[in-house]
């Protein structure tokens, strides 16, 4: 192990590469594409034609052991945030505390089960003995699940995985990030606004990053009238761990009261 817990990147320690439930190590990890690349490119030979439906015996593979393995976690927030976020970034630490503040209030912990911001929050939910969930998804360039996390499952599917996000969290706490941590944003926002979901918070964590978004969706998108006022209500932005998690357990409480 390295100095700060990792494992070392060495031949007892080999980096690695999930594919789905499969594990790739040394020269197995330099595939040139992945599962959702295979099935979403239609350029180039027919084959897919005949091969896309035996998939859905796979996508369905992957249902099934998601559901099966989170049906029984208690309530918990999924925290977004970049993979490429240094450990000495004060990013670090924030998502760091925010693990551990989540689970002193009682919610598991899920996150895409990655490096940086990901590992952050995990880190800090598993050493405060909460749960500690990791999602992971078969990248090009990422490496398996980060050793915070307790319980962890890993798909080849990106919209099976964000199925599990929404499914089994009771809100969305969004650290700096890029184009997957703004992915999953809006997606939470489009089901809140259309009413898929309810009783879903969806805090972003960072004013001085998250400012100049809300100021375009309200100076840009609002004015134009493309949403309305009452949708960016759906936001809430701090720089308070405290008030991030009162927040969440706030609509937590109002959504049992209703069910």
């Amino acid at each position: 192990m390295s100095v700060d817990g990792q494992p070392a990147p060495d031949e007892e320690h080999p980096r690695e590469k999930l594919r789905g439930p499969v594990l790739l190590r040394r020269e197995r990890r330099n595939e040139p594409t992945t599962t959702d690349q295979r099935l979403l490119d239609s350029r180039g030979p027919s084959d897919w034609v005949h091969t896309d439906p035996w998939r859905v015996l796979r996508i369905q593979a992957e249902f099934v052991e998601g559901f099966g393995m989170l049906a029984e976690m208690p309530r918990a927030v999924t925290v977004f945030g970049s993979a490429r976020t240094p450990r000495d970034h004060p990013e670090y630490a924030v998502g760091r505390e925010l693990g551990a503040a989540l689970a002193a209030a009682g919610f598991a912990v899920v996150t895409g089960g990655g490096p940086g911001t990901m590992e952050a929050a995990n880190r800090g939910a598993s050493e405060a003995g909460g749960l500690s969930v990791g999602l992971g998804i078969e990248l090009p360039f990422e490496q398996g699940l980060n050793p915070w996390v307790d319980l962890g499952i890993n798909f080849r599917y990106f919209f099976t995985r964000k199925t599990m996000f929404i499914k089994y969290a009771q809100a969305f706490i969004c650290l700096p990030g890029g184009f997957g941590t703004l992915d999953e944003l809006f997606e939470a926002l489009t089901l809140v606004q259309t009413k898929k979901v309810t009783k879903f918070p969806v805090v972003l964590l960072g004013r001085s990053y998250w400012a100049g978004l809300h100021r375009w969706l309200r100076d840009t998108v609002c004015d134009a009238g493309k949403v309305g006022e009452r949708d960016l209500d759906l936001l809430h932005i701090t720089d308070d761990i405290d008030e991030a998690v009162t927040l969440v357990g706030e609509a937590y409480r109002a959504w049992q009261e209703t069910h």
